[in-house]
């Protein structure tokens, strides 16, 4: 059988539209944002009003939310003051700084960019240990100017006002070795809990950085995720990639 270059190129295509099966998740609307890491979710709705998920319900958490992470450091979130909280016993502590976004995906550390775009990063021991106003918070400021900031195992993603794109290596001291520049351009980007990246484009399209090891932490491309509708917020756990459209649409893909 002859198979022709156009054939080919169907079949590829084919092949990349049943990468993922997305899904609407129907019993949430309008969520702005959410972040997901070591099997939970946490999310935001256009009200501010921030959720955490339990099986197939979503549960409302106290308070009024604009970002909320989840990730090894615990549960964290900023009010649309840039005032900084953090998850303990049930209730939001609040914590000394201003940040407009947020992450707990590193290793126990925590980071994020202020209205500035600084981008801020607070040790470990001052991440976990904290408890309350008497608890220290030494934030150290980091090099550059970041927009949207996430952290794994192998490194910090982050995208500026370019929507262009940058690793550090940060440990759970917050020392680094800067930034190194990464091809492509993206609006937002979040690193999983396993080290995968994924981002969204200003055009509203999902992509994954392929070929992430601890050996090779900048990977070696960018694989593009057919969607059916311009998405605005994309994060990643234990195989389920959840995406939000700009429309508030809400979606739960798998491989």
């Amino acid at each position: 059988m002859r198979v022709t270059a156009a054939v080919l190129l169907v079949l590829c295509l084919l092949a990349v539209s049943h990468a993922w099966d997305c899904q609407e998740v129907v019993n949430i609307k309008n969520l702005m944002q959410i972040d997901a890491g070591l099997g939970q979710v946490v999310a935001t709705d256009t009200s501010q009003v921030p959720y955490y998920l339990v099986g197939d319900k979503w549960i409302r958490l106290p308070g009024s939310l604009k970002h909320i992470t989840v990730g090894s450091a615990g549960i964290w979130g900023v009010n649309k003051a840039d005032s900084i909280y953090k998850y303990v016993a049930g209730n939001w502590v609040q914590a000394a700084g201003l940040l407009k976004q947020l992450d707990a995906g590193g290793e126990q550390f925590i980071v994020g960019a202020n209205m500035a775009d600084t981008p801020f990063c607070l040790t470990r021991s001052a991440t976990v240990g904290y408890k309350g106003p008497d608890s220290p918070l030494p934030w150290t400021g980091l090099p550059g100017a970041v927009t949207y900031y996430s952290c794994g195992p192998f490194g910090c993603w982050a995208v500026n006002k370019n929507d262009d794109i940058f690793l550090m290596s940060l440990n759970q001291d917050c020392q680094n070795n800067g930034w190194s520049h990464i091809d492509g351009k993206l609006s937002m980007i979040e690193v999983a809990t396993d080290g995968s990246v994924f981002g969204v484009n200003s055009a509203g399209q999902v992509s994954t950085r392929d070929g992430i090891t601890a050996s090779k932490p900048e990977g070696t491309g960018w694989s593009n995720i057919p969607m059916s509708m311009r998405m605005s917020h994309v994060t990643y756990d234990l195989g389920r990639l959840w995406v939000i459209s700009k429309s508030g649409v809400t979606m739960v893909c798998t491989p």
